[in-house]
């Protein structure tokens, strides 16, 4: 059955573009032009992912993205221009996936789109269980407990704690990690890292502020505490 993706775009070009191209790719493609219609579309149609624009009319893309992630886990890729690199940050904090800027390439949406499905969907790990201290990953079940509490991640920040468990102690340039959850890493968007690292902490970290799972190695990156517990 082919994925459905949720495109939002007040530009009316955007969306032919955009759709067309993910119709060539096999995906079933409804739209909205506003942040209250993308809300109402999403709620009726449960998209498997959503391609959402930071500048909507009404509810903006930060709202939008907002409002979802109060609802559900469900992928979140945002189309930004250049000059909103705050926003797209801000973006990232409130738990979506990954950000495409525009101008951008149609082909490039689909790739990501793709990438993201991926992820989200558990298809690259093999079915094992990473344990490293108290916190343990179900990579077959996509599921993350901390000291026995159920932690719900999305896509992103699952593959980016996973990769980071199964080498505990190691030090991750941002690069890596962007290497490893994306599949490749785009010049420019390893910052986005800190977004997710800092969404990690929030939901792991007993205290965030002074984080005891997921520290930073200054002049490097990040790396997990803790070594695997023995079976």
């Amino acid at each position: 059955m082919a994925k459905k993706i949720l495109v939002v775009d007040d530009e009316w070009k955007i969306l032919q573009v955009v759709s067309a191209y993910l119709k060539q790719a096999g995906f079933d493609v409804v739209t909205a032009r506003d942040g209250q219609a993308a809300l109402d579309v999403f709620r009726h149609e449960k998209p498997d992912l959503v391609i959402l624009d930071l500048m909507l009319p009404g509810l903006d893309g930060l709202d939008v993205c907002r409002m979802i992630r109060r609802e559900s886990s469900v992928p979140i890729i945002m189309l930004t221009a250049r000059a909103e690199e705050v926003d797209r940050l801000i973006g990232l904090e409130l738990g979506a996936d990954d950000y495409v800027v525009k101008p951008f390439s149609p082909r490039e949406v689909v790739a990501r789109v793709k990438a993201v499905l991926r992820r989200a969907s558990g298809d690259a790990p093999p079915p094992e269980i990473l344990r490293v201290g108290d916190i343990v990953i179900d990579l077959a079940r996509h599921t993350v407990e901390v000291a026995g509490r159920p932690v719900d991640l999305t896509p992103t920040e699952f593959q980016l704690l996973a990769a980071m468990a199964r080498y505990p102690g190691r030090a991750f340039t941002r690069l890596q990690l962007l290497e490893q959850v994306q599949g490749s890493a785009y010049e420019g968007y390893e910052r986005t890292i800190d977004a997710h690292i800092k969404n990690l902490r929030a939901k792991i970290e007993p205290d965030p502020k002074h984080p005891r799972y997921i520290t930073t190695v200054y002049g490097v990156g990040y790396k997990l505490e803790g070594a695997p517990d023995a079976k």
